[in-house]
């Protein structure tokens, strides 16, 4: 199993093939099990935890670093108090709330990344699926109950979609996504999305201690450093 493994992942880095033939081939990677054992196989550290318990180090600094960059003025702090303010407005404040915030404003922090792509909302009333058309990759928040918005960070389930593919459906929380949609791009050797590459330059570098060798950009050293200054 182990051969076969590193035959498909040599497969993948030298003949780059579309997400969707690939997935006919091996299957288990739709399952959160088998992408999280293959991260581990490759990077030797473990996904969920890695992520999570840097990510919870942090996500005080990181919700303080928000709100007062939401004080300010344009659209950047506009969208921040947004998301901070339905943040505030949760019946539950436990950790996994924190986690969703912490990574939803993640994007509008560093250097006003935000992609409307990336982040998409279904109803679940709804029929049809969302519009997934020219969507490289995103996270998918289903609602059941009210009509969705542009943030949610309490949904009912998420999901994962990547070339027009739902991969992995029915997960539980946004931060869950995250992890594995990260895990994902290791595995099948995928490209950041363009306009979130600092974001998840960060979970990679910062968060998981993934180092490439290169330099952290500016904004992304900034961030690091006032993290861990404040530790």
């Amino acid at each position: 199993m182990q051969t076969t493994f590193a035959l498909l992942r040599q497969e993948i880095v030298q003949e780059n093939p579309l997400v969707g033939d690939f997935l006919e081939k091996w299957p288990a990677l739709r399952m959160e099990s088998q992408v999280c054992a293959e991260f581990h196989r490759i990077t030797n550290v473990n996904l969920r935890n890695q992520l999570f318990s840097e990510l919870d180090r942090h996500t005080l600094r990181l919700i303080a670093l928000y709100r007062q960059k939401a004080a300010r003025t344009g659209k950047v702090s506009e969208a921040l108090r947004e998301i901070l303010r339905i943040c505030d407005l949760q019946e539950v404040q436990d950790v996994h709330m924190k986690r969703n915030a912490a990574l939803r404003a993640l994007p509008l922090y560093l250097l006003r990344e935000e992609d409307p792509q990336f982040f998409k909302s279904w109803s679940a009333e709804e029929v049809d699926r969302p519009d997934i058309t020219n969507t490289p990759v995103a996270i998918v928040s289903v609602v059941t109950e009210g009509t969705p918005s542009q943030v949610d960070l309490s949904p009912a389930r998420t999901a994962i979609l990547v070339e027009g593919d739902f991969v992995i459906r029915n997960i539980p929380r946004m931060a869950d996504s995250f992890a594995l949609l990260f895990g994902l791009m290791y595995v099948l050797h995928l490209d950041y999305p363009k306009k979130l590459i600092n974001t998840f330059t960060f979970i990679q570098k910062v968060l998981m201690g993934l180092d490439d060798g290169k330099p952290l950009k500016p904004c992304l050293l900034n961030l690091k450093n006032d993290l861990l200054l404040r530790e």
